[in-house]
């Protein structure tokens, strides 16, 4: 079982930027597809974005798109996710997870089997 831990979250301005990263133990971590999820509450989970288990492979969200960037360390075991121009909407829990397989193709939480505390992430008008 691998364990996941997100860190980077915080107060940030529209318009500004952060990264988020997610350490992982437990499991041979190149070998796992990667997510990031956000939620807010009373709302579903959100998929983000995605990378694969090399990361050379990696899926966005239409509406980050050319703001964010998803990529990985195997080396540290680590995924980030760089997010820029943040708006208010944007603010939310967000949350790492890892999926059983290298690379999966669908934006459905259910793919993922392991997920993070998340992390608060909160944009400000």
């Amino acid at each position: 079982q691998v364990q996941l831990v997100e860190s980077g979250g915080g107060l940030v301005e529209a318009g500004g930027s952060l990264r988020l990263s997610c350490a992982a133990s437990g499991g041979t971590f190149s070998t796992y597809a990667m997510g990031w999820f956000r939620q807010t509450p009373g709302k579903e989970r959100e998929f983000v974005a995605r990378i694969s288990g090399s990361g050379r492979s990696t899926y966005y969200a239409d509406s980050v798109k050319g703001r964010f960037t998803i990529s990985r360390d195997n080396a540290k075991n680590t995924v980030y996710l760089q997010m820029m121009s943040l708006k208010p909407e944007e603010t939310a829990v967000y949350y790492c997870a890892v999926a059983d397989r290298s690379w999966v193709t669908s934006t459905s939480p259910s793919r993922y089997t392991s997920w993070g505390q998340g992390t608060q992430v909160t944009v400000s008008s």
